[in-house]
């Protein structure tokens, strides 16, 4: 219930710190006992959320006020710590000028900040009386649990070299050759293959392993998937499957109507053999709403297919044309056990288990009662992965709930997050329901956002980014999310996906807990209020068919507010928001308000319009991250942005005037996009306020011509971890070092003269290198030269021999060569890689052959190889 919002508010004021001044010296104290009293109802709330729970009513008004007062404290805390920030930043003659003009101002904003502490501390003393009426117990627990979360970060290693995407198929081979059969048979008219199942039973994971099949990508020249759900538009199911076939994307396509997107389509389509697969559709019209403008998808009587997935049959049928509709069935007994298996006794574990037969035969009885549903078995399999003592599993199999009406899963899902570690790690989950259904979430800004949102606790010996990672980690383990994207050199989780059903029941915890309110075009508003619903300081809005005006349908306590797909967005009076999340939106008034929203710590607009920024940006001296990098702004960025102390990441797709210097250097990421060429003034100034970014982990920067200065500059940054550089016209040499803790280098340029192995090679830590332009005629890797090496790419490399010693890259799994038209030969120092399976794709690399002898021993040795003229 109120537990997981409450605790992380109330965490997070005991971790705001206003320092003693002359100035503030009168409110401290009052700050501190204020913070002491907050922290003893975290004492409370264990009773409270048991009591809530057996159905006491009252305490979800008593855990309500908790929220609203612990907000209320955290607001006026900050008011005093930011008057403190901004006096503090101000230095010099001009600072103290500054700091007496304010003077008045400060002294009237500490009164009301003293009175509105007593006001606060009086509310929170009628707060403990009602816990004394309700009889609540202080929970004794809570220092011990402290420990045990601290401890429970050391199981993630393990757990990270082994853990499975979320998308594992069993039971469906039979059924997948049948599809695949069906999509790529000799029919020549266009057809359809229908999937219909209930929700839960595998239907988008079959279809996703169809689609991604080299079978099918090699029999259609044009493919694409859009997910379709209870709410959609048709035209923007339209804009993004010709985003997928045709590539087309920016302005040009937003400004499009349907017709024209339509009628491009069918064009493009029609000398096409093409798949489109329809994900998740709900109603019987859904194709005609597609093709109400225009038939956007020609019938060119050459092979071309629709594959759609639904829970209805009457859906599968209504689609005038031949339709093969596949009925999924359910796993059966042994089918069952696999898939359980795999997820609550993967191999890790089960070499850690004595007792291991005893699981089995109760697993075995757990995976039968599951009725062959994919997706309880699998977070049923996740929980119980996590809780390996028999009695746990006993006590499950003997209070299994009834499978009508969907309560099993809702049953299972509730176990699965009560078991969650902490309120930290509840509340990341919850955080889910504020995204679109079906929508491929990046873990960077989930795990940026969650920071921001105070989820993550501090560690000891833990970065907040390692931690955050770790519980993408957990719930991943727990298939309570599942993976859409790795890094195909290292495996690191890129993007997550929530399943539908499993969004559903986080919609409605969220609600009902007080966490989050969803606001989507169908409803028009949040779910339906009841008594035990209470008001959520934080919204999410979700294609909506009219304008958003902020002060009409958020609330004006609002402190987080996520927009995707709304035509105009207005955000006036939202003064306490801490994370603007906005994504395909129009803005109005942004300009007038942003300076206002000082507590903003998090601030992501991405395709958007309407974004002016003023300078008053530089007022919100809380802001961490700020991401523009899809959005082109109406103005520059202002150089008063570098001012704010606490920024950390920057993502930016728009001309900025440089600063002479860079007054706080812990920016930990830098992205720049820019459509075009900066002048040379502006490059040599931009090279200067780069090179003063010694803290930066990630550095990218794209334009059409990067000064070749730059690259002197990495060398005063020794934390790089990712370097990204696009494009240089001519870069002559490289520096004699790179940071040692670089992981990946990818840089582009028209012509590199230098040969970059013999520098590179002696990185202890690179994984990733992708290299274009280098026009030298012999490339030479020495032994023991690139020791963690696992991915390599170069393209338009004009090398006639490539020399590779013994020794060289041993673990080396991935090769690229695109365009490197003169190599004559692989070196044989590929044959002494570690590894004894790895990919090569070779994209017009005309000289080598089917017959040269390292590639014929490497595919031999189980090499996979890939060729294209």
């Amino acid at each position: 219930m109120g537990e997981s919002a409450v605790k992380a508010v109330v965490g997070n004021v005991s971790n705001l710190a206003v320092q003693e001044t002359t100035l503030l010296c009168g409110v401290t104290l009052e700050v501190e006992c204020l913070k002491n009293e907050l922290e003893r109802l975290k004492w409370y709330l264990k009773s409270a959320d048991t009591k809530w729970r057996s159905g006491d009513d009252r305490v979800a008004t008593w855990v309500s006020q908790i929220r609203a007062v612990s907000y209320e404290a955290e607001n006026v805390i900050e008011v005093a710590d930011y008057m403190d920030k901004r006096n503090r930043l101000k230095k010099g003659f001009l600072g103290a000028i500054s700091r007496y003009a304010h003077l008045p101002g400060d002294l009237i904003t500490l009164h009301k900040v003293g009175v509105e502490i007593k006001r606060v501390r009086r509310k929170l003393d009628e707060i403990f009386q009602s816990a004394e009426r309700l009889k609540f117990n202080l929970d004794s627990s809570f220092v011990d649990k402290v420990h045990v979360d601290g401890e429970s970060q050391q199981e993630y290693g393990l757990m990270y070299e082994n853990i499975e995407d979320g998308f594992v198929m069993v039971g469906f081979e039979d059924e997948y050759e049948e599809i695949v059969d069906k999509l790529v048979d000799t029919e020549k008219d266009l057809s359809v293959v229908s999937i219909v199942a209930m929700g839960g039973a595998g239907k988008t994971t079959l279809a996703r392993k169809v689609y991604s099949s080299s079978i099918v990508e090699q029999h259609f020249e044009k493919i694409a998937w859009v997910t379709v759900s209870e709410k959609y538009k048709g035209i923007d199911l339209l804009k993004d499957i010709m985003k997928q076939i045709m590539g087309t994307r920016g302005d040009s396509l937003e400004q499009m109507e349907e017709y024209e997107v339509g009628k491009n389509t069918h064009d493009f389509l029609l000398h096409k053999r093409y798949l489109v697969v329809l994900d998740d559709v709900w109603e019987t019209d859904t194709w005609d709403q597609i093709n109400r403008k225009i038939k956007a998808f020609p019938n060119a009587s050459n092979g071309s297919r629709v594959l759609l997935t639904t829970r209805k049959e009457d859906v599968a049928n209504h689609i005038q044309m031949p339709t093969h509709v596949h009925h999924l069935k359910k796993l059966d007994e042994d089918e069952s056990w696999k898939l359980f298996n795999s997820k609550a006794l993967p191999s890790y574990i089960r070499r850690t288990i004595t007792d291991v037969y005893e699981f089995e035969e109760l697993g075995r009885n757990l995976a039968r009662k599951c009725d062959g549903l994919p997706l309880a078995l699998a977070v049923l399999g996740g929980y119980l992965s996590r809780n390996l003592n028999t009695q746990t599993w006993c006590d499950i199999l003997l209070d299994w709930p009834s499978t009508k009406n969907g309560q099993m899963m809702r049953e299972i899902l509730a176990r699965s997050y009560k078991d969650l570690a902490n309120h930290h790690l509840r509340s990341c989950y919850l955080y889910f329901a504020a995204f679109p259904e079906d929508y491929k979430i990046s873990v960077l800004t989930l795990i940026e956002v969650w920071i921001a949102e105070r989820f993550i606790p501090h560690l000891p010996n833990h970065k907040l980014e390692e931690t955050a990672h770790k519980y993408v980690l957990e719930l991943v383990q727990r298939n309570l999310v599942q993976v859409t994207d790795r890094s195909e050199v290292h495996g690191c989780i890129l993007t997550v996906r929530i399943h539908d059903i499993l969004r559903d029941w986080c919609i409605e915890e969220a609600r009902q807990d007080g966490f989050l309110d969803v606001i989507n075009k169908t409803a028009g508003q949040g779910g339906p209020s009841s008594s035990n619903t209470m008001i959520s300081y934080r919204s999410s809005v979700q294609n909506l068919n009219g304008d958003l005006i902020c002060h009409e349908s958020i609330s004006n306590s609002a402190r987080t507010l996520v927009v995707f797909r709304v035509p105009s967005v207005s955000l006036s009076k939202l003064k306490l928001l801490r994370v603007l999340h906005v994504e395909d939106s129009s803005l109005e008034n942004f300009s007038r308000i942003i300076g206002g929203c000082i507590y903003l710590r998090y601030l992501r607009f991405r395709r958007c319009k309407g974004v002016t920024l003023p300078s008053s940006i530089g007022q919100l001296l809380y802001l961490e991250t700020i991401d523009l990098k899809y959005t082109q702004m109406d103005s520059v960025v202002p150089k008063s942005l570098w001012d704010i102390p606490t920024l950390r990441h920057v993502y930016l797709g728009n001309e900025f005037s440089p600063p002479r210097s860079l007054r706080h250097k812990e920016l930990q990421t830098f992205e720049l996009y820019l459509p075009r060429a900066e002048t040379k003034y502006r490059r040599h100034n931009m090279v200067i306020f780069l090179g003063q970014m010694n803290q930066l982990t990630t550095f990218s920067w794209a334009i059409s011509l990067i000064p070749s200065e730059v690259i002197d500059i990495f060398a005063n940054m020794p934390h790089l971890v990712n370097i990204y550089l696009n494009k240089f016209n001519v870069l002559k040499r490289f520096p004699a070092e790179f940071p040692q803790s670089l992981r990946c280098l990818v840089l582009f340029a028209d012509i590199i003269e230098q040969d970059p192995m013999p520098i590179l090679e002696k990185l202890p830590s690179l994984v990733v290198l992708e290299l274009s332009g280098y026009h030298g005629r012999i490339m030479s890797c020495s032994a023991k030269g690139f020791p963690r090496m696992q991915s390599l790419k170069l393209d338009e490399f004009s090398i006639e021999e490539w020399r590779m010693d013994v020794g060289s890259m041993p673990r080396l799994s991935h090769l690229t060569l695109r365009r490197c038209r003169h190599i004559e030969k692989l070196p044989e120092g590929l044959l002494h890689v570690r590894l004894l399976i790895g990919d090569i794709e070779l994209f017009n690399v005309p000289q080598i052959t089917e017959d040269d002898n390292t590639l014929n021993e490497l595919q031999r040795r189980g090499w996979k190889v890939k060729r294209s003229p």
